[in-house]
Parts: structure tokens; sequence; C-alpha cells
């Protein structure tokens, strides 16, 4: 899979994306509990065992973590998350522990830390060992499976995209049954994935760690993790960053990240339109129209052509549709890198005679698994207003008249809607109670977590948070899509405490 492919599929089920990208890792096994010693707090310190994966750091450690399936019984039954860290090269600069929230919900945070580590390592200039986690329900940690069919796994159904002509028929049917079938299959280890549950694994792995106060870095719907760990354990947090953040308005925790991202494919189309039609794409033959303002009007056209007449692809059995075409798009909006790909695509889909490739994040299906924690901590964690078939037809009719690009898809029915079990407990209220010590990036153009919500994030957490803006499209900035001033601000303050004095803009 492609690296933005494997972004665009972990990041942010803030549009239900797919949890984990196909060859997730798997923490080497190592025993819960430790020679030398325990930790504080009543919790058995690591032990650590070599578990280098390929094209990550040759040094990276794997270590076991017992949690609770539920905190209100401490010492009932356990599930296991798989941790991993990458200790200082420079053990005299060391100031603390800093720990990577990977994205989702669903993102490996152990991949995460393989894929950035070395990167991160070389900017810190041994200031920290840098950990992270698998969450539960992802990669080597405890899983579930909702045991839901094939076809019901794929990025065109986990995310609710109307059918051809707009109707909602098959997405309710389909809501009802993953609904249906994770009730059935997923038990109390299902229930159990939820952002406040990661949030005190966090604290105890923090606890495991032997460290009192830890510094994050947290993505996308990590952002989300982040803030709620520092709105409950505002003493134990240390320099905290918050890279490509949501609204975090408890009553639409979710529901509303997923609505938000009509609007932000909108904000972000322009920038492909823009590449898409430079005269350096003739070279390439990926150019589709000579003006940026004909790219619009040409894939929403060739989205309905496929609508009506899908294309063979190489993967039998699986068309190129117009929402798989959509999807797509969606998918490479997250990253520039990403552009030539979908512009490969839409040559490909205008080309009768040429080959439909479709790339593995839209030619497979999920796992069981990761379908389950993707489902899982979105619709555990807040409950979802039950739709009357009438009031969704209008709201997608609504979506789909105004943002074309998405069709409809962000305000149509999921499987929370149908979830049997009520919230354990209500979302948590992000505010600016706490230490002044979170810095925010952000683009300006985010196909995910638009700029708007992440504004709404920066007011509820009022003058704990600096925000800086990144005058760019894309999702995911630090060490990634961000530019040389976005990721300076980041690296000074994770490093030497320094932040901007007020709200601060980085240009393109």
């Amino acid at each position: 899979m492609t690296t933005y492919s494997r972004r665009a599929t972990r990041t942010l089920l803030f549009a239900l994306s797919a949890a984990v990208v196909a060859s997730t890792l798997t923490a080497a096994p190592a025993a819960a509990g430790a020679a030398g010693g325990g930790a504080p707090g009543g919790v058995r310190a690591l032990a650590w065992k070599p578990c280098a994966q390929a094209n990550g750091p040759a040094d990276q450690e794997c270590a076991r973590l017992p949690v609770p399936l539920d905190y209100r019984d401490p010492d009932g039954r356990q599930l296991t998350l798989a941790v991993s860290r990458l200790r200082s090269d420079r053990p005299q600069a060391r100031r603390g522990t800093l720990l990577v929230i990977a994205g989702g919900p669903g993102g490996s945070g152990v991949q995460r830390l393989t894929l950035k580590g070395a990167a991160l390592r070389k900017e810190m200039g041994g200031a920290y060992d840098i950990v992270s986690f698998d969450p539960r329900g992802v990669g080597g940690s405890t899983t579930a499976s909702c045991g839901l069919d094939e076809g019901d796994r794929h990025m065109v159904t986990l995310r609710p995209w109307p059918g051809e002509d707009g109707g909602i028929t098959s997405s309710l049917a389909r809501a009802r049954r993953v609904a249906d079938a994770c009730d059935r299959n997923g038990g109390a280890v299902l229930r159990s994935f939820t952002t406040a549950n990661e949030v005190r694994d966090i604290d105890r792995f923090r606890r495991a760690l032997g460290e009192d106060r830890l510094s994050a870095w947290g993505s996308s719907y990590g952002t989300y993790v982040g803030a709620v760990y520092a709105q409950k354990y505002p003493q134990h947090t240390d320099r905290w960053v918050l890279d490509s953040s949501g609204d975090p308005d408890p009553s639409r925790v979710a529901r509303g990240w997923l609505a938000n991202m009509s609007a932000g494919a909108e904000d972000r189309f322009p920038d492909f339109a823009a590449w898409a039609a430079d005269p350096a794409r003739d070279d390439e033959g990926l150019r589709p129209a000579r003006r940026p303002e004909d790219v619009r009007p040409l894939v929403l056209a060739l989205a309905a052509q496929l609508d009506r007449e899908p294309r063979a692809s190489q993967t039998p059995g699986t068309p190129l549709t117009g929402n798989r075409l959509r999807q797509a798009l969606q998918n490479a909006l997250y990253s520039d890198k990403a552009f030539p790909q979908v512009a490969r695509l839409i040559k490909q889909a205008r080309d009768q005679g040429a080959e439909v490739v479709l790339t593995p994040d839209i030619a497979k299906a999920l796992s069981d698994q990761d379908a389950a924690v993707t489902m899982g901590v979105i619709c555990n964690d807040v409950r979802w207003p039950a739709p009357t078939a009438s009031s969704l037809e209008r709201a997608v009719a609504a979506d789909r008249a105004r943002y074309p690009l998405t069709a409809g898809m962000p305000v149509n029915v999921t499987p929370c809607a149908f979830w049997k079990r009520e919230p354990v407990e209500k979302p948590t209220r992000i505010t600016g109670r706490g230490p002044s010590n979170i810095l925010m990036v952000q683009s300006l153009r985010d196909p995910a977590t638009p700029y708007a919500g992440a504004l709404r994030m920066r007011e509820a957490l009022g003058d704990r948070a600096r925000l800086v803006t990144v005058g760019h499209g894309g999702h995911g900035l630090y060490l990634g899509d961000g530019n040389a001033c976005g990721d300076r601000e980041v690296t000074r303050f994770l490093t030497t405490g320094h932040r901007p004095a007020r709200d601060t803009y980085c240009a393109d």
C-alpha cells in the first residue's frame, strides 16, 4: 500500500476511515511483568524485548501491557496492549518520554513508531524516549470481531456512500445488518472500545513506564484522544502537540467529524485541480484539463458516468464505480503525494481501452477486526440519533446538491444509528482548565478535519493552547505534509518548550 493510502485509511474515522493498513505490524510477544521491579501506582513495569520491523529502527523494542477490560473492575478480566519504544540515543540529553498517539480509530501506534521513529528521533536530538501503542482492537493488542461479510468491509461500504442515484435503501439495510452483527459477535471486548478507555490505557502505560508526566504528539483522531487525556489528567501532561484536530463538541463527536468532511473536500479540491491542470502534467500524461476550473466538472461527470456504467478493474469482482472513484479522490486529498495516483485512475477510467488498476485501499476489504474497531469506538463513544427514512433522504439529497464531491456520504446513515448498547459514559467536554502547554498545528485546507473544526478545538482549549496554521492543504502535517515553518515550530516546542506567544501562521 502506498504511503498516502496508509494515512488515508488509518486517519480518522473522522470519516469512518478504514482502521489500519493491510500489513499491520504486531508487537513481538513479551511477558507482562518485569524483572527489575514494579512501576509506580501498582502497575508492573514492562518487560521490553527487541522487535525490529522492516524499514524501521533497528533498536525498536516491544512489550505487552495488561489493562482491565472494565476499569470499574480493575482486578477482573484483563486485555493486552502491544506497546513499543525507541530509547533516547543520547541519554545525557534525555528529558522525558514522548508518546505518539496514532489516528483512526484503528491506527497502529506500533506501526507509526516504526514508520516515523527514525525521523522523530532525529528531530528530538535525544530529548525523549519515544513510545507508542496499539489501542484496544488494533494490531498486536486484544481484538474483537463483528463477523461481517466481506462486502460490508470495503471502504465504499464502511463509509456510508449512498446508492448511485442517491438512494439510501441499501445504506439503511447495511447499517442495521452491521449493528446487529457487532452486537451478536463483538461481546464485552468490542463494547470496551472507547476513547475514554484509550485515555485510561494511556495513563496506565504512563505508570508502567514509571513517568510522572508524558509529552505527546497526537495526529488526526489521536488529537481528540490527546485532548481528552489532557482534560482528564492535566497534571500528567508535559509538552502536548495536536496535529490536525477535529471539532470536540461532545454532542456530535464522530458524527460531526464525518459531516464536516463535505466542506473539507470542497476546501481541498482546488489544490488538486491546480495540480492536475498544470502543463507539467503533459509530460506525465496526467493532465485531464487545461484549466483548473475545468477539472471539477470533468471529475463529477466521470463519476456520474461510472455510476451508470462501472468499469471492470484488474481486481476480479471489484469494478470501478462512481463511488469508488469518489473514495479514491477522498483518499488522495490527504496528501499532494497522492495526486498522481488518482490522476492516473481518472485517465484509465476515461480511456475505454486502458486497464483500470485499483490500489489496495480501494480494491480490498478490511479485516473483520479492523472493521470492528472502526465501528466500535465511534458507536460506543456517543449516542447517535436514529433517523427516519424521510429525514435521512432529505439530508442526503441536500448534501449531495451542496457538496457533490462527497455525494451525500458524510450525512448518510451509519451502523451507530442502530447500535444496540447505550454509551456507558458521556463524552468528555474539552475546556481551558489546566496548564498552558498545548501546541496545535493545522492545515488551512484539510479534507478530513477541516479548519473550521480545528478552530472549535482551539476555542475549547482557550489559553491552554496556541495554534500554528499552515497555509496549504492536506491532513497530518508534522514530519509529513507540513512545511519547514510548521515542522520547526513543533520541533522547537518539544525540544525547548518554546511556544509562540500567540497563534501564528506559516505560509505554504
